[in-house]
């Protein structure tokens, strides 16, 4: 297999500085150039004024533009609340078989409910006839007991329970007690994010032009405030960066360095999929660890288990697909191996059904089972200097549309993106994104000191909500 000598990300010997400082291997002289030519030589050398844009775009941001929203906030702590589970059910109960008895702590099952007992591939029904704090017994339709129902015997047999209904005998009294509404409550806080480009009068009055063309699309000449142009570039980056990588510092337990200092962290959409989403590993290796699957499955396999899974949670039916490149390609020779022409159909919905305007913003789609999904590539996964450099994350399935919350500050129910970003904002301050400048040059006289500085500012966070609809792919370390 080819390498690249230099690991393909920067030229052997010339690391760049985010500053615009002097170090011995962040600038070129003429002399060190290919040639062997010397400054004592009578010829000047042809000098191109136009910087080569060797890298092409090298912003990672957009991804949050294209799925969510931007909402101000007052307060330093954002709060909302989601809908819990309509109907009653536990995973992982602990069942006496000889005796009925099934212990789970802190149920909701009342007496005179029907319920589903299930034990791998076997399931048995009952009624409830008593209930206490944490256990409740059931009697069998069809045994005298679980054992003789078909369940293992034992005192402590692992087994999962539904309620289906309920059944009560002729003159009896009604149900005792009722169950609340169940929800969860998720919050998040808004962390300060900052950078300063400076500048000395002196470098100021210096003379020194290159012709560029920008990111964000102008091009011409730009004199010293290149490096400002581009601190500001990095700064929108990281604004965006940091809602996607946000760690929150631990305070539980034995704490961490970070609160120990005064850090307090934010919840980013990786950190919050870890907690409260589903995470696919190995996506296209055999080896898929969503589920109990078995090696030596195919991409579509995997893709199918991802499915079913969706099926359980919020089944939202239209999705994006964020990916790096490797699990882009395998989605396409997966879409290619079912259909070439994918006669299926194709569907744009999210896009007014426009595939022209889904081309545009770089999405291709496809249909499977119930679902829609609008696939594109992330270029923040694939850019050596972030995470394609670590490269274990292949990717992010994220549900297009609204959910509906409880908004603790408006104090009703509202619609926003599954996906969007608070930051601090009211009649006194904006601190959306924040630039000023301080210092003695270019015009601005708020010290004696003799330069000038560039100072951004943003208070934000994230809020991911609705976080079972989100599957992250990962890359892990197989077993041998």
């Amino acid at each position: 297999m080819g390498l690249y000598a230099n690991g393909g990300s920067f030229p052997a010997g010339l690391t760049p500085s985010p500053t615009k400082t002097l170090f011995a291997g962040n600038y070129l002289t003429f002399d060190s150039a290919s040639g062997g030519g010397t400054f004592a030589q009578q010829f000047l050398p042809d000098v191109y004024e136009k910087e080569v844009e060797r890298y092409g775009n090298r912003s990672v941001s957009s991804f949050l533009r294209m799925v969510g929203a931007e909402i101000p906030s007052a307060s330093d702590q954002v709060i909302w609340s989601e809908q819990g589970r309509l109907h009653i059910a536990y995973d992982a109960s602990s069942a006496n078989t000889a005796t009925n008895v099934i212990t789970e702590a802190g149920h909701a099952v009342r007496a005179g409910q029907t319920v589903a007992i299930a034990e791998g591939l076997v399931t048995v029904k009952a009624v409830v006839i008593s209930v206490t704090t944490d256990t409740f017994t059931v009697a069998p339709y069809a045994a005298q007991d679980l054992d003789n129902a078909g369940l293992s015997t034992g005192t402590d047999v692992t087994v999962k329970v539904f309620v289906y209904g309920s059944e009560f005998a002729k003159g009896s009294a009604g149900m005792t007690g009722s169950v609340d509404a169940g929800f969860q409550q998720f919050s998040n806080s808004p962390i300060i994010i900052k950078d300063k480009y400076s500048i000395s009068g002196s470098d100021a009055a210096q003379i020194g032009w290159v012709e560029v063309t920008t990111e964000n699309g102008a091009s011409g000449y730009l004199w010293y405030l290149k490096s400002e142009h581009e601190t500001r570039l990095r700064f929108e980056d990281y604004l965006e960066m940091s809602m996607v990588e946000g760690e929150l510092a631990v305070t539980s337990g034995s704490g961490s360095e970070a609160n120990d200092q005064g850090y307090k962290g934010t919840e980013g959409l990786f950190a919050a999929v870890e907690s409260r989403g589903n995470i696919y590993q190995n996506f296209n290796s055999g080896e898929a660890t969503l589920s109990n699957a078995g090696a030596d499955r195919t991409a579509l396999q995997d893709f199918d288990e991802i499915l079913k899974n969706l099926d359980k949670q919020g089944a939202i039916e239209e999705n994006m697909l964020f990916l790096n490149r490797a699990t882009a390609l395998a989605f396409d020779d997966m879409l290619g191996a079912v259909n070439a022409h994918y006669s299926g159909g194709t569907s744009y919905g999210v896009f007014n059904n426009s595939e022209d305007m889904a081309l545009n913003l770089g999405f291709s789609g496809f249909r499977r089972g119930s679902y829609d999904f609008y696939k594109t590539d992330w270029k923040y996964l694939n850019d050596a200097a972030t995470r394609g450099l670590t490269e274990d994350i292949d990717g992010v399935l994220v549900p297009a549309g609204t959910s509906t919350v409880y908004d603790q500050q408006l104090g009703k129910n509202i619609k926003r993106p599954f996906l969007h970003v608070r930051y601090r904002a009211s009649e006194a301050d904006d601190r959306k994104m924040k630039s000023w400048i301080t210092g003695s040059v270019g015009g601005v006289y708020t010290s004696d000191v003799d330069e000038m500085n560039v100072h951004f500012l943003s208070e934000r966070c994230l809020c991911v909500q609705g976080a079972n609809n989100f599957v992250l792919f990962k890359s892990v370390t197989q077993s041998a």
